[in-house]
């Protein structure tokens, strides 16, 4: 934690949002699920291959670039077009458990349980599938979870969202709305983010919370004082290896082509 983070301090009844990839979570929920898949064998190489290189990006950055966003949630929706959503919920737990428990921070997770043990509401919002992020919040004990939701029709996933993404302003829309419903004081409430996508949403609440910051978010948010939590460590190692984990991503790859292959051979 930086030497200006502090603890949440509500002023009155309100809840607490927090963001999941590289907040709540190490790098991009999207990218574990899309591994969990590929190991699976219900994902292409190509298709890991892009969600690595996007992956390493982010952690080694902490940004979200719009173009690793767009590609996830285009290769999320080609796959979970004909699928039924008790099938997909099903595996969304089983990818959970296996890969993506242990990649919750520490520390983001000793400050939601401030706000538990406080006996406030704690809602995840989130651009990935809502699905993903009610097992998430079902996991950790939380209240609520805003994501991106998918079209179904009788159950099964048609391939196009039911709305827009849940990213950048469209989380301060769904935040008041849901504050609206609840009855909550905004002035009152706390969001936790990493990124400057998200200032609509952190300038709605009174608390707002800087954690692991890109540049943009850090420099706002000392600007205007608010708590900067950073839980990352040694970043300029991580810098350094960028390329041994590019390398690393495409022996995964080949990797899983062997494996695939030897398969093959195995069943003529």
């Amino acid at each position: 934690m930086s030497h200006d983070a502090v603890s949440p301090k509500p002023v009155g009844p309100g809840a607490a949002f927090f963001d999941v990839d590289n907040t709540l979570m190490r790098g991009a929920s999207i990218y574990h699920f899309a591994r969990g898949l590929a190991s699976r064998d219900l994902f292409t190489t190509r298709d890991l291959m892009r969600f690595a290189w996007g992956q390493t990006v982010f952690r080694v950055t902490g940004s979200e670039q719009p173009e690793h966003i767009n590609a996830a949630r285009e290769a999320a929706l080609a796959f979970v077009a004909g699928h039924g959503v008790d099938d997909l919920v099903t595996l969304c737990e089983e990818i959970y458990d296996d890969t993506m428990a242990d990649r919750i921070w520490e520390g983001t997770r000793a400050l939601v349980q401030e706000h538990l043990d406080a006996g406030r509401p704690v809602w995840l919002v989130t651009a990935t599938p809502v699905e993903l992020a009610q097992i998430i919040r079902r996991r950790l004990g939380l209240t609520g979870a805003l994501g991106t939701e998918a079209e179904c029709v009788d159950g099964v996933y048609t391939g196009r969202l039911n709305g827009d993404l849940m990213h950048g302003p469209a989380k301060a829309v769904a935040v008041r709305a849901l504050a609206r419903r609840e009855g909550w004081d905004l002035s009152a409430c706390s969001a936790y983010s990493d990124s400057s996508n998200d200032l609509p949403l952190l300038s709605l609440v009174g608390d707002p919370h800087a954690v692991n910051p890109d540049g943009d978010l850090r420099r706002y948010a000392r600007t205007h004082e608010w708590p900067v939590h950073d839980f990352r460590r040694h970043r300029a190692a991580l810098k350094v290896a960028l390329p041994a984990a590019v390398a690393g991503a495409v022996a995964g790859a080949v990797a899983v082509r062997a494996v695939r292959h030897r398969r093959a051979l195995s069943l003529r």
